[in-house]
């Protein structure tokens, strides 16, 4: 199986979300961009959280709209070797440095985890020196998560609640 590497975090130091996908799939592998996949719903989850429509920019126009909206994006596995894009084949994992990357953000609120692949590794790596963060976990946006954009909607939607200006 071919090792795949992870892409570097979309990150300012004022993000106060912190959204984590497992690993990128192949076509996001082949266009070098945050889930490039047409039908992964990723962009279409996040537009209501930042209060625009993602789904219309260029890819390099919705990372700034992220930035923007105080929202950081990474993968928690750094390489693997699988074969294809489903979670259920990853192997030999490799984790990014979750605690170094939540270090350079101090006005970090909440970490959201895109699937259970996510949200699965992302608790290993964080350990118990995190276990009091905000967790939220998130239906997939992938394609092969086959429950439908409205029934995810919701707890997608609910993450803006971290980006607003209470303080």
């Amino acid at each position: 199986m071919p090792l795949k590497h992870s892409f570097p975090p979309v990150a300012a130091p004022d993000a106060r979300l912190l959204v984590l996908g497992s690993l990128p799939g192949d076509r996001s592998l082949a266009a070098q961009r945050y889930y490039a996949h047409p039908q992964n719903q990723f962009w279409q989850l996040m537009s209501p959280v930042v209060g625009c429509d993602l789904t219309v920019l260029d890819y390099d126009d919705r990372l700034a709209a992220l930035r923007v909206a105080r929202v950081a994006l990474w993968d928690v596995i750094g390489s693997a070797r699988r074969a294809g894009s489903t979670d259920a084949a990853i192997a030999d994992i490799e984790g990014n440095d979750l605690p170094a990357l939540i270090a350079t953000l101090p006005d970090l609120r909440a970490i959201g985890f895109n699937g259970s692949t996510a949200l699965k590794y992302g608790r290993k790596l964080l350990g118990p020196d995190f276990a009091d963060a905000q967790i939220v976990a998130l239906p997939s946006s992938s394609p092969l998560h086959t429950v439908g954009l409205a029934a995810k909607l919701p707890a997608w939607t609910a993450l803006a609640g971290f980006l607003d200006d209470r303080d």
